[in-house]
């Protein structure tokens, strides 16, 4: 018997990518953004540091706030929809055969095979076909609000620690231009990485974040000097 053949796609990772690049390029910007700006406002050493610390917890319980919050929101729809679904089901079967036929004849089957095809995925499973194809709700793709908390805040401060180590080896006299520098080769590699893993152009990748990487510690830097001449 042949081995069977498991197709690998890239869109298969697509969440998680985007979870994880996300995360991980607002770690980065945030905080090399946020110790640019004090360090140009001519704090000390001490003081960068710890507004970066500061700016990690901050950020990574923002972002797993968030991402749970709106989460939960998603699954309070879905299982708001799946109980409707299934009251539907049960009040009238008939009527949800032919929804789900319709269904497959909208994607291309001939009449008969899409009432054959929906037939027998209801007596396998009703909730389950109707979830997937009316729903577009899966396994896969179901919303876990706990796990894209925990994953978005780790991938925060991970991307967030890069800078701050920088800020706690660096010299105070070379803090901006080591941490500016070392922070874009971060974002350019991380760009760059994204990209090679969902089949983009790593070129394009790699200035897409560089740019908006390179504006926000430019502003966040300015405003911080300005502040310093002020106060």
């Amino acid at each position: 018997m042949p081995a069977r053949h498991r197709e690998r796609h890239r869109t298969q990772r697509i969440g998680w990518l985007r979870a994880a690049v996300l995360g991980a390029n607002d770690g980065i910007v945030s905080t090399a953004s946020l110790v640019l700006g004090v360090a140009a406002a001519h704090a000390t050493h001490g003081s960068i540091l710890v507004a970066g610390v500061a700016g990690l917890v901050a950020g990574a319980m923002s972002m797993a706030t968030g991402e749970y919050v709106s989460v939960h929101s998603q699954a309070d729809t879905e299982q708001a929809e799946l109980k409707l679904e299934r009251k539907e089901l049960e009040t009238d079967d008939q009527g949800e055969h032919k929804e789900l036929t319709a269904i497959y004849i909208g994607r291309g089957l001939d009449p008969a095979l899409a009432q054959q095809v929906a037939e027998q995925l209801m007596a396998h499973d009703a909730l389950g076909a109707h979830a997937r194809d009316e729903l577009g709700i899966s396994a896969t793709l179901s919303a876990r609000p706990t796990l894209a908390a925990l994953a978005s805040a780790g991938s925060f401060a991970v991307g967030a620690v890069m800078p701050l180590l920088v800020v706690a080896l660096a010299p105070h006299t070379s803090l901006i231009p080591l941490v500016s520098g070392t922070s874009l080769v971060f974002l350019a590699f991380l760009g760059g990485l994204a990209a090679y893993v969902g089949g983009a152009r790593v070129m394009a990748g790699v200035m897409r974040v560089t740019f908006w990487g390179a504006l926000a510690m430019g502003l966040t830097a300015g405003v911080g000097a300005l502040l310093g001449t002020v106060a």
